[in-house]
């Protein structure tokens, strides 16, 4: 959501800023912007849109100065439009602003009492206004800024910049995230180290209540109290990735093409293949000693660890409490004696996944992050990082970070089930043999997209979609509405297949699709019978099933996806990409912007 850089260099920074500002695209936006301070004075180029409007827009009048703050904006407060887009100037002032200012009306009539004028509908604009007066006020630049940052309320990352001084950009972090770059004769800013992986590859990372004082030499962080407090600098692992598309159409395509890879090299980060045994993982509990475990998540991440619950629950016996974050946060759970929390995140910086864990800690649950951004809030909150080995996911809708999630749980359910009892030393090094085969069988997945693009030619032309699943094919079912939702526009349901009778059954008809996933498992014959009661409807059935559902379903389908026959362990892993597929084939048969879709964003850190 958002995205911040800030450069104080050597030559002039403005196309250095914007593609810093393309590495952020990912994060979603609708307008950017780009200030500097040429010969002592404020100068800035915005435009609505895409940074591309933003590029003609600095060809046309370029800036010069070797300053400057850029942002792309994801619409909070007001509409996108130029005004509307950042920097904000207030007199002496420039500002970049991420999150939410809560407190915002009350500050904006304040400031309008003593004479400020307001030229947006944006929260951000007061955070400059403030500034101003206080450098009316007699305060010098920083002294300014810290009186204005203790007077802000709610979720923000800033950067700040000041008319005459072209030695001197602050940063402030209080909820989303912001780090520091580190460079010779040159600093940076940053919404993260991606953003500042072509500069460079040391970073350091803000805390929640810091602020920095940026300069082209040095770099001062303080606590919010203005005590000064020391950072680690540390090596980004932004500079080893190349964000490209590749030879494909568009990041979402790339991302789930590198599934395989991205399985397997986070499969072999939590299994030993060769002895058949889970890692040693430096757990802060003991599996065998909880009583409950706690998962909370949100969007595509929930429902991870909605299919984890399952694995949890089957085989390591081990009763699990799952929550959307946003609920989790506020209904005050209570955590049993011996518990344990985990917290799924892509980003690792989503606001309400973050408020859940920080409530669990205040409650003394031991808590385990699985995260794709080691260096994350997340991460660095929680008692033990579980990374997803995805890289650089790009495109706003999770692929490969959805099915990296998958095999990071899939692992902590075979090591919660060793540890317990439940499972004996052949058991686990079945399941852990089925896990190393996930890459393969992903692999013969993709090669069925001729096949799935033909499916999403007639899925572009409606404007409803059931999903139907049972067992662990449920939130898969739900994950693949979610997408279809997400990407193309179309309004689509995913229910647990034996509720279909209780509700949904009603919407049937001759033009409804109805996508039933269905793998050869133990409950196989009961989805049948649901499939029944769909084509005794009308309803155009789509099953994704393996070689022998297809065999034995015995209903005539409007299309039959086969997958391979595949261990049941395993299945909600490969069986995401066919969904994904047919999400992606739908929308860009729409011609949906496949990568960005409107309204959403890609890290979500505020609520």
């Amino acid at each position: 959501m958002c995205g911040i850089v800030g450069i104080v260099g050597q030559t002039p920074v403005a196309p250095l800023i914007v593609d810093a500002l393309k590495r952020l695209e990912y994060r979603g936006y609708d307008s950017a912007g780009v200030a500097t301070v040429e010969r002592g004075e404020l100068s800035r180029r915005r435009a609505e849109g895409k940074l591309v409007n933003l590029e003609r827009r600095l060809e046309a009048e370029p800036l010069s100065g070797t300053i400057g703050i850029g942002h792309t904006r994801w619409a909070t407060h007001g509409v996108p439009n130029e005004t509307n887009a950042h920097p904000h100037f207030a007199d002496e002032v420039a500002v970049v602003h991420n999150g939410i200012i809560e407190n915002f009306a009350e500050l904006r009539e304040e400031l309008k009492r003593d004479g400020y004028v307001f030229q947006s509908q944006t929260d951000t604009e007061v955070v400059a206004h403030l500034i101003s007066r206080e450098l009316r006020g007699g305060a010098e630049p920083i002294e300014a800024a810290h009186n204005a940052l203790k007077r802000l309320q709610g979720a923000f990352a800033l950067a700040i910049m000041f008319k005459g001084d072209e030695d001197l950009i602050i940063g402030a972090r209080n909820g989303p995230p912001l780090a520091v770059g580190h460079g010779q004769g040159e600093m940076y800013l940053g919404s993260d180290a991606i953003a500042l992986a072509p500069f460079t590859n040391a970073i350091t990372y803000l805390e929640d209540g810091d602020w920095a004082v940026v300069r082209r030499n040095k770099v001062q962080i303080f606590d919010i109290d203005g005590n000064p407090v020391k950072r680690q600098r540390q090596q980004s692992v932004g500079t080893s990735y190349l964000v490209d598309k590749g030879n494909h159409r568009h990041f979402m395509e790339k991302e789930i093409h590198e599934q395989p890879e991205v399985i397997s090299h986070t499969l072999a980060h939590y299994l030993d293949f060769i002895s058949g045994k889970t890692r040693e993982m430096d757990l802060p509990f003991d599996f065998a000693k909880l009583d409950r475990l706690a998962i909370s998540a949100c969007g595509t991440a929930y429902l991870a660890g909605l299919i984890s619950k399952y694995w949890f629950e089957r085989y390591a016996r081990l009763p699990v409490d799952i929550d959307i974050a946003s609920e989790f946060r506020y209904r005050e759970m209570p955590l049993a004696k011996n518990s344990a929390a985990l917290f799924v995140s892509q980003s690792g910086e989503t606001a309400d996944t973050l408020a859940s864990l920080r409530y669990c800690r205040s409650e003394g649950v031991p808590i385990g992050a699985i995260v794709n951004v080691r260096g994350s809030t997340i991460a660095r909150e929680s008692n033990v990082t579980l990374p997803t080995l995805a890289g650089p996911e790009i495109g706003v809708a999770s692929t490969k970070a959805f099915t990296c999630q998958l095999s990071v749980l899939a692992s902590l359910a075979v090591r919660a089930a060793a540890e317990r009892g439940t499972i004996d030393e052949e058991e686990e090094k079945r399941l852990v043999r089925q896990l190393s085969e996930a890459p393969r069988f992903a692999s013969q997945v993709l090669k069925l997209d001729g096949q799935i693009e033909k499916v999403a030619r007639e899925l572009a032309k409606v404007n409803h979609v059931l999903y139907l699943g049972r067992d662990t094919s449920y939130p898969l079912a739900m994950e693949g509405a979610l997408k279809l939702k997400e990407i193309s526009y179309i309004h689509a349901e995913g229910y647990a297949a034996g509720e279909l009778k209780h509700g949904p059954i009603a919407l049937i008809d001759e033009n409804m699709p109805v996508i039933v996933i269905a793998p050869h498992d133990r409950i196989f014959e009961k989805t049948v019978s649901n499939m029944q009661e769909v084509a005794a409807r009308g309803g155009r059935i789509i099953l994704i099933t393996d070689e022998t559902g297809a065999k034995r379903a015995g209903i005539e389908t409007f299309e039959t996806i086969v997958l391979p026959d595949m261990p049941e362990f395993i299945a909600p892993i490969v069986y995401a990409l066919p969904v994904q597929l047919l999400a992606y084939y739908t929308a860009v048969q729409m011609g949906t912007d496949v990568d960005q879709p409107r309204n959403l964003a890609k890290s979500v850190t505020v609520e």
